[in-house]
């Protein structure tokens, strides 16, 4: 019997893998703008949202971002004396390791920092995050947030997210149109602990920490150093990343992840 064409999964969506020729337009645009700004500063991203670094690249709409593979920009800058496209600008290399990007400016080095210090997004957590804090929901009816807030200031859950919570792990039933742990009242069931603080989250968790709306995610861009053109010197910010083995692992899978952003976003603006 020939197979079901019902059953057959239709891909609606499709993105084009980044080329050579897309890397190597990266490479030229970060070159071509050493000479027309007097400011390049490394920056490090700490929970990387596409969403929130592009209304950075709004606010920061005179100034040039790049984000892409870190080995491709330090070519581009140049990582000795000898290949360096401008006086200094080698001394970035260190820096050049791991969720990093570039910022081309002429505005003043203090207003940048002022503007990232300030800037700060909460979010919900992604698989292999870090628990900020412990998350238990106590037993009887459900509410949107778990317990986070009074009662009072609450909403029960909708009935009809009560096949997912069970498919999620969580021992709930519909009791007079309820979602219940355990019984209506408190009573015949432990309190659910859906992480610990410190642990390393799942997407189990992750899911069930977005269905009670409790965010552990913290979008921060630190600054780590910038060169200046007129002195040719680079001030450091923050400490550089230590080259050691972890370290070096820690920057291939930032690598992998640079080239998974290559493909949803523009080369040399994000």
């Amino acid at each position: 019997m020939p197979k079901s064409k019902r059953a057959k999964v239709y891909h609606l969506t499709q993105v084009t893998k980044k080329t050579r020729e897309n890397k190597e337009k990266l490479f030229e645009n970060i070159r071509a703008c050493i000479p027309e700004y007097q400011h390049c500063f490394v920056f490090s991203v700490d929970n990387m949202r596409n969403n929130y670094l592009k209304t950075v690249r709004q606010e920061l709409s005179d100034c040039r971002l790049f984000f892409g593979k870190t080995k491709l920009t330090a070519r581009a800058l140049g990582s000795t004396p000898e290949d360096a496209q401008a006086e200094g600008i080698d001394k970035l290399a260190p820096y050049l390791s791991g969720t990093v990007g570039l910022i081309f400016t002429n505005r003043e080095p203090a207003t940048i920092e002022s503007y990232f210090e300030s800037l700060t997004q909460v979010d919900f957590a992604r698989a292999g995050t870090v628990a900020t804090q412990t998350f238990i929901i106590a037993p009887g009816v459900l509410y949107s947030t778990g317990g986070e807030v009074p009662v009072e200031n609450d909403v029960p859950v909708s009935h009809s997210l009560e096949p997912e919570l069970r498919r999620l792990g969580m021992p709930t039933r519909m009791i007079r149109g309820k979602v219940v742990l355990g019984d209506e009242d408190g009573t015949g069931s432990e309190p659910y602990t859906v992480c610990r603080e410190g642990e390393v989250l799942d997407s189990r968790q992750t899911r069930l920490l977005k269905l009670f709306s409790v965010c552990m995610s913290e979008f921060k861009v630190q600054l780590m150093a910038y060169w200046s053109a007129s002195t040719g010197e680079v001030t450091q910010l923050t400490a550089p990343p230590l080259v050691a083995s972890a370290a070096s692992k820690k920057a291939s899978a930032a690598d992998a992840m640079d080239e998974d952003n290559d493909e949803n976003n523009d080369d040399d603006n994000i």
